[in-house]
């Protein structure tokens, strides 16, 4: 292969890891409110209620 063709090979794989490296740092930080967190919950609960009511 030639060096250009092992030039490219590499640029893509440091193009992959950095994807996947930057992936990996930003996963799961999603900031919530404590207002959102208390409307999420509320609604969980509303919908496990109402699956409740739908087993009977």
């Amino acid at each position: 292969m030639s060096t250009i063709g092992w030039i490219f090979v590499l640029v893509i794989i440091a193009t992959v890891i950095g994807g996947l490296y930057m992936l990996r740092k930003t996963a799961n930080k999603m900031p919530i409110g404590e207002e959102q967190m208390k409307k999420i919950k509320q609604r969980q609960a509303e919908l496990e209620a109402q699956e409740r009511g739908r087993d009977r």
